[in-house]
């Protein structure tokens, strides 16, 4: 492309940011329609309906190179802007129920090539930080049930992490190496990781790749920030600057964050919740859903009912109690699932694998004393392993698939509903049951009966099985 025809100085970061802001309030289409006599594009009504294709991951991306920017999309190693040092990231966000704004999805940054990253365990000098050190972040807003043209472009920033991030996204990094190197590419989890995740990335599930040191083939995989930490981005970065949650680490210097906050809970080991309470002036319903959760937050410094970390992590916190006969009386709920949205949905495209592989969680554990009084024992982070995920947890999630898709003709016997779900003593791990107020709060099946509200369910004693390792 001769550059004479460009609008913006290609070495300059702050020249291309301002050109792209140009994009602010149109759409893909206006993009196209604006951009004539562009000899990148040889068949413009060919190239439009290419772009239009929903299952064309990036269109989007190389639209804004080559009608907008007039350069040639490409898969080079460096920095889409190289003389800047710019990579450009098309994304898009969306507007929930609520009226607030979220990424809708992970923002991918670049391939993991498992037989060279395993020699690039310094950050700063992996080909990832270079590539990724400055991004043009172009935000889109989806919208369900119109064109991918016709969506609007709403935000153009330049971005890098705070200094405070990069240490999350440093230690992200390495572990993720880590793996690579004992020859567990096969095992990663989105979840192992607090910002930077290593997210698969292929479109078909069932592809194989070799890695170094070992000889079970792992999926493709690429480096990515995830959805929660770009909704963050979002929200405090792009749109207002102003963070909205409190953060655990202040000043100081942290090296593992997990372990600062581990060792900040675990000072508190052996107090009770009445103590706890009384502590940090938390004046008792002690029966309030989400007590545990907010002493934990004061054990961590913060006054707020959630953390900046475990925003941008997606970090939840869940109170477990293990009774005087070491046992769990309660098992963990998950938030109720539309039978008509499994009905429709693959395993690995589903909201519950999607929920389990991208979130991390502090159990925050207390043990009950000889006078009925629970003390707190400890806390630990977990995430579903994925031996355990695409094995056990996908089980169930597969026969509740085809109970779904496979309705019995009567649904209730002697007045009530019958249960038709997997049950708890049919997996080690996770069950299906009712998460309903009552029978008539129901969703619709796919047939177009009604049936109580379900949700996922992981087995007391599964959880019992990770946290009594601690005790």
């Amino acid at each position: 492309m001769d550059d004479k025809r460009l609008n913006y100085d290609k070495t300059d970061k702050y020249s291309i940011e301002k050109y792209g802001q140009g994009m602010i309030g149109k759409t893909f289409m206006e993009l196209c329609l604006m951009d004539t006599d562009n000899p990148l594009v040889y068949d413009s009504s060919g190239y439009m309906t290419e772009h239009e294709n929903e299952n064309r991951k990036g269109g989007l991306g190389q639209l804004v190179e080559e009608r907008y920017y007039h350069y040639k999309a490409n898969s080079e190693s460096a920095p889409d802007f190289e003389e800047a040092g710019v990579e450009l990231k098309v994304t898009p966000y969306k507007i929930n129920k609520n009226k607030s704004r979220s990424a809708k999805e992970r923002l991918v940054l670049n391939m993991i090539n498992y037989e060279s990253v395993v020699n690039e365990v310094a950050f700063e000098e992996s080909h990832f930080w270079y590539k990724n050190r400055l991004i043009l972040l172009v935000y889109y807003l989806w919208k369900e049930h119109i064109d991918r043209l016709n969506y609007e472009i709403h935000y153009v920033r330049l971005f890098t992490p705070s200094k405070e991030d990069l240490v999350i996204i440093r230690n992200d990094y390495v572990k993720i190496i880590k793996k690579i190197q004992g020859g567990k590419a096969h095992e990663i989890s989105e979840s192992d990781t607090l910002y930077l995740s290593a997210c698969t990335k292929s479109s078909d599930s069932s592809k194989r790749t070799s890695q170094p040191n070992s000889s079970i083939p792992a999926k493709p995989r690429a480096f990515a920030y995830k959805a929660s930490y770009m909704t963050y981005v979002l929200n405090n970065v792009i749109i207002t600057g102003k963070p909205l949650f409190e953060s655990i680490v202040k000043k100081e210097e942290v090296d593992d964050f997990e372990t600062y906050v581990i060792n900040k809970i675990n000072k508190y080991k052996g107090k009770s919740f009445e103590e706890l309470c009384e502590h940090f002036d938390l004046i008792r319903p002690i029966k309030a859903k989400n007590l545990g959760a907010m002493l934990a937050f004061r054990m961590l410094g913060v006054k707020g009912n959630d953390a900046e970390e475990f925003v941008k992590a997606n970090i939840k916190v869940k109170t477990i109690r293990i009774n005087a006969s070491e046992k769990i009386k309660e098992n963990m709920s998950f938030p109720t699932f539309r039978f008509t949205d499994i009905a429709n949905q693959e395993w690995e495209e589903s909201d519950f694998y999607d929920l389990l592989s991208s979130t991390k969680f502090l159990f925050v554990v207390y043990k009950e004393d000889k006078n009925g009084h629970y003390r707190l024992d400890h806390a630990q982070f977990w995430n579903m392993p994925n031996s355990i995920l695409n094995n056990e947890v996908k089980e169930v999630w597969k026969k509740t698939k085809n109970v779904i898709n496979c309705l019995p003709d009567d649904l209730r016997e002697n007045g009530h509903y019958k249960s038709i779900f997997p049950k708890q003593s049919e997996n080690p791990v996770c069950h299906v049951r009712p998460h309903a107020i009552n029978a008539k709060d129901t969703y619709l099946l796919p047939d177009g009966r009604e049936y109580p509200k379900q949700c996922f369910w992981l087995n007391n004693t599964y959880i019992l099985s990770i946290v009594g390792k601690e005790l």
